[in-house]
């Protein structure tokens, strides 16, 4: 033996005949270690705690969220604008001002900060306030939402009148649909400040069940054990998660409270579950006994087939290597030749991951250069046509509509920054094309029509911004040939992409100049194609992009396809 870079050197047949030797005096020790009955007893009593901790996990998740929801109702409750705004009585303009201004404000602001999805009902006793139904309330949850509802839409339900009856407030129970959807609502009054003690309407906040009890999902429910929330008042079961037909067998509960309420989480754990490992316990002992027999006759080929193992490893890594997979690496532990083969090997593939990641970075700085050089090309000769009609309309002295392409420019350009964000809602990019058809109709003296159909799950898509308004442009340049043009704009959703399209009755275009058109290496055409083509080819790749068909002197329609990557709910 000597040292090898200050580490003891093992030479490798040594290394095998020391494991070999002492496999032989390990197996029986081995044997009566496993058999030790004891390890049995610590997994069950684990599986017992982990259990336990899970369940007062889920009480003070469920409690925390119970919390906010109070929180959120006593904001309401105290909020001395919020009660005013309530009673508030007078013209409908007055009344509609108040309402956006002090009412909706003050209930979309604890939304925004609950991290749940949930419903935020306010029913008011104020007739002349203009109602906001939200979605429908007989179907799940699935965003948040606030409704503006007035108090007789409740009035003779049969639980409000329960409530009534029972003088009972500021209470969680389950109403109306709540029961079939697995829902809860917390309800309470409204009290005017004003000295009068009258009841101004009602706060009412519902949330699903299985946000509340999120931390049910850790539980082991196929194993068989089974979760409910009761209501200790009455004794029913509020909701269940789990199969009843496995409480037929031998089981026992564990229960947790919820501070503050009637409320109980239990879990009922079958006394299989705990003990599941017995059995398999007795197999690894009768396995291992059954395998020492087995050792002594197979040590003489295990010796002999250890050499070979190292060098399988590293065989399968060149080859894994080979096939373009840098990540994996071989690990020996020691210093014998194994090791300084894969030292070498491992400094090897860092290298070229290495070299791999810095062509690949270079590659993507290098498309995002791209992308805002063509972003930097759009609306110049808008901006510069714009201006000139200003300045014509200046000396015309037409103040008013001066002004008014002026503060239409002012948002245009607004928008077409975003801040330097890249994408925008297909909402906000289709405001964009408002204002500039807002700026043309002062130019224009409104001798164009424009009609739009979106629909309305995909207005909150993020797209990259100016994709349509270079093609509304086009059509003023190029399409419009008689006193009037009719344009349309609509939006889809295809599967997993968006469809556009731009349709107006304009000239059209010839085949010939369609074809020299998609064929163009830059923008001398004017028609923004190659622009709009290139930034949506680098952003989402060759499988999405803009298709034009066109009929001389018929009109032309313009396809843009996008990917859907995720279609979000309308928030708050």
């Amino acid at each position: 033996m000597s040292k090898v870079s200050g580490k003891l050197y093992i030479p490798y047949t040594y290394k095998v005949m020391i494991p070999y030797l002492i496999l032989v005096l390990l197996t029986d020790v081995v044997i009566g270690y496993i058999s030790y009955t004891m390890l049995i007893k610590s997994r069950t009593e684990m599986a017992e705690t982990n259990i336990r901790t899970a369940l007062e996990q889920t009480k003070n998740n469920m409690k925390y969220q119970m919390d906010e929801i109070q929180r959120m109702s006593n904001t309401l409750f105290s909020s001395i604008s919020f009660q005013d705004a309530l009673q508030i009585q007078g013209e409908p303009l007055d009344i509609m001002l108040k309402t956006r201004d002090e009412i909706v404000p003050q209930m979309k602001a604890p939304l925004l900060l609950f991290g749940n999805n949930i419903r935020l009902v306010l029913y008011t006793t104020n007739t002349k306030i203009y109602e906001i139904p939200g979605d429908d309330m007989s179907k799940p949850i699935t965003k948040r939402d606030y409704y503006i509802l007035s108090a007789r839409s409740i009035e003779n339900s049969q639980w409000f009148k329960s409530l009534q009856s029972s003088r009972k407030d500021n209470l969680w129970l389950q109403i109306d649909s709540d029961r079939e959807l697995g829902d809860i609502s917390h309800f309470r009054k409204l009290i005017s400040s004003g000295g009068y003690s009258s009841v101004i309407g009602y706060i009412r906040v519902t949330a699903r069940f299985d946000d509340l009890l999120s931390s049910f999902d850790t539980f082991p429910i196929k194993e068989g054990i089974n979760l409910r929330l009761i209501d200790a008042a009455s004794g029913t079961a509020m909701y269940k998660k789990g199969n009843a037909h496995e409480l037929e067998g031998s089981f026992f509960t564990i229960q947790e409270a919820i501070p503050g309420t009637n409320f109980i989480i239990e879990a009922l754990v079958p006394h299989a579950y705990l003990n599941k490992d017995a059995g398999r316990m007795q197999k690894a002992i009768g396995m291992v006994c059954s395998i020492s027999f087995l050792v002594m006759a197979g040590i003489g080929f295990i010796v002999a087939r250890l050499s070979g193992k190292k060098m399988k490893r590293i065989v399968t890594l060149i080859e894994s290597f080979q096939e373009g997979n840098f990540y994996k690496r071989i690990q020996f532990s020691g210093n014998d030749e194994f090791v300084h083969i894969a030292d070498a090997f491992n400094a090897m593939a860092r290298s070229i991951q290495d070299l791999i990641r810095n062509v690949y970075e270079q590659g993507i700085q290098k498309k995002q250069a791209e992308l805002d050089a063509l972003q930097a090309q759009i609306n110049p000769h808008f901006l510069y046509n714009t201006l000139s009609t200003i300045g014509s309309l200046a000396n015309l002295g037409e103040t008013r509509k001066v002004t008014k392409m002026v503060k239409g420019l002012a948002k245009f350009y607004r928008l077409t920054l975003n801040e330097g964000h890249v994408y925008v809602s297909l909402e906000q990019e289709l405001e964009q094309v408002e204002t500039y058809l807002e700026i043309q109709r002062v130019k224009y003296a409104n001798n164009f029509t424009v009609y739009m159909d979106i629909d309305s799950e995909i207005r909150d898509v993020k797209v990259i911004k100016l994709i349509l308004q270079p093609f509304v442009e086009n059509i003023f340049k190029h399409a419009w040939f008689g006193e009037t043009i009719a344009i349309r704009i609509t939006g889809h959703r295809l599967k997993d992409r968006i469809e556009l399209k731009i349709i107006d009755n304009g000239i059209g275009m010839k085949p010939e100049t369609l074809r020299k058109m998609l064929s163009a290496s830059t923008q001398s055409d004017g028609y923004g194609l190659i622009n709009v083509q290139e930034r949506i080819k680098l952003r989402y790749g060759s499988d999405f992009g803009i298709h034009i068909a066109s009929i001389y002197g018929a009109g032309t329609t313009v396809q843009i396809l996008l990917p859907i990557d995720n279609v979000e709910v309308n928030e708050i």
